[in-house]
């Protein structure tokens, strides 16, 4: 054979392995997909009780707005200054970790929404519901941003009812919890 079919004959061959579902990368899994999994996968630990939303999905330096009206509504920069300011404070004022019950999640681009229900017993024995629609925009397996929707009166009304039981940050369901 010939040196320069030979060559040809190579980088097809290389082409074609390269190109193929063992070149690290599922060809069958578009970006879309993989976010809506990553997504769907991170509520449904939540709901399981195992993980933490916030750290297996956010990242460090994500932008939280929180749309509305009331004191928690507005923005968030970074993980930290989300959690300490929003969830937190919410958080330890519940005797139960929020439960999430996904309603759908719709994906378009990097865009991933999430319309659920969350449910939880606040440390005053009354129950705590809310519904939510979160937009996260992803960035590989990240997200970047989140505008987040929800009835803010049940959030402030457990926030002004219920006194810190503890400030510390070391909550042990604090960071599974949404405001």
């Amino acid at each position: 054979m010939k040196p320069a079919k030979r060559l040809t004959g190579s980088v097809l061959l290389s082409l074609i392995v390269l190109s193929g579902p063992w070149s690290g990368v599922a060809a069958t899994e578009s970006t879309p997909e993989r976010h809506q999994r990553l997504v769907e996968g991170a509520f449904a630990n939540w709901s399981a009780g195992r993980g933490s939303l916030f750290d297996d999905l956010l990242s460090p330096d994500v932008v939280w707005t929180i749309q509305g009206s009331g004191p928690a509504a507005g923005t968030y920069h970074g993980r930290e200054d989300f959690l300490q300011r929003a969830v937190r404070p919410f958080a330890q004022r519940l005797a139960t970790p929020i439960v999430p019950r996904v309603q759908g999640i719709w994906v378009r681009e990097d865009q991933v929404v999430v319309r659920w229900k969350g449910t939880a017993t606040a440390r005053d024995g009354a129950p705590y519901r809310n519904e939510y629609v979160w937009i996260f925009k992803m960035d590989g397996e990240r997200a970047t941003q989140v505008e987040a929707f929800l009835d803010l009166a049940p959030y402030q009304d457990v926030i002004d009812r219920i006194a810190l039981a503890d400030p510390s940050p070391a909550t042990p369901t604090g960071e599974r919890q949404a405001p």
